[in-house]
């Protein structure tokens, strides 16, 4: 089973500022809540430490991200693989009337047992997170 899960978050924020926003792997990573540890292997790449909490997974498992594509200042595409899960994460970025329109897109295909059903139940508060870490960079309230 593959989880996909759309969220858009209208934002009263310049397309610049939301850009450096998520165009920053390590605040998209750190906006996640099982991400632990995260680590930058090269000008596209990273490590994340993941901690899900599963019965069956009982450590940190290393997810290898690499950013594949990138449209600055609209698009940005991510992948991360690792023995326990493969993620796939959007971010398109519009302008609006009165600020940025961001969509998000991701899909994640679990490779043990329980992983998939944790992010059905989480992924959606998991983009939550992300725009409340947005909002509170950009330094304002929803």
């Amino acid at each position: 089973m593959t989880v996909r899960v759309e969220q858009t978050f209208e934002l009263n924020a310049s397309p610049e500022d939301v850009w450096n926003f998520i165009a920053d792997p390590e605040k998209r990573a750190r906006a996640i809540s099982v991400v632990q540890e995260f680590e930058e292997t090269g000008e596209r790449t990273a490590i994340w430490q993941i901690e899900l909490p599963l019965p069956l997974l009982n450590r940190t498992v290393s997810v290898e991200t690499e950013e594949t594509d990138r449209e600055p200042p609209t698009y940005v595409r991510f992948i991360g693989r690792s023995s326990a899960v493969h993620v796939v994460g959007e971010h398109r970025l519009e302008s609006t009337e009165n600020g940025s329109k961001l969509t998000n897109q991701f899909t994640v295909e679990g490779k043990l047992p329980g992983v998939e059903r944790f992010f059905k139940g989480n992924l959606e508060n998991e983009l939550r997170n992300l725009e409340d870490a947005l909002h509170a960079d950009l330094d304002q309230s929803k």
